[in-house]
């Protein structure tokens, strides 16, 4: 279902090639639906990009800090930021159906599963039921 890895970050940080910040996230199953949370403090909505491809969830984030006009830093902590994260979502998750929310700085993205993914009760018929179904039909 979900990767609880992210290779390509591993990867990245062996070779010291980061892609940036990565966005904290945490995620959970309930019910049918896969929630992701993602904590993206100070971005525009309009700078988050989500998109889905062969599996794979890629978060991109753009955090732009702007001065008034005149104003210059005394104090400058909080920088420009591209926030990336990766999730493996393998292929029982229905990514055509997401759905994405964005309130006080946190993503909530929830996935439902496939229709095919689901737990289904399976109905067992006894031997014994087969044969009288045979004997009656039979006579």
């Amino acid at each position: 279902m979900l990767m609880l890895t992210d290779p390509i970050r591993q990867w990245n940080r062996l070779f010291d090639q980061g892609e940036g910040p990565s966005a904290t996230m945490d995620a959970y199953r309930q019910g049918d639906v896969i929630t992701m949370v993602f904590d993206l403090p100070g971005v525009d909505p309009s700078q988050i990009d989500v998109q889905i491809e062969q599996g794979e969830l890629r978060l991109t984030a753009r955090r732009k800090t702007t001065l008034p006009e005149g104003a210059r830093y005394i104090i400058r902590e909080r920088a420009d930021a591209t926030i990336t994260r990766r999730v493996m979502l393998g292929e029982v998750l229905d990514v055509e159906h997401v759905d994405a929310e964005y309130r006080d700085g946190v993503l909530v993205l929830r996935v439902p599963m496939h229709e095919s993914a689901k737990a289904r009760k399976v109905t067992v018929r006894s031997a014994q039921d087969e044969r009288a179904a045979i004997n009656v039909s039979a006579s």
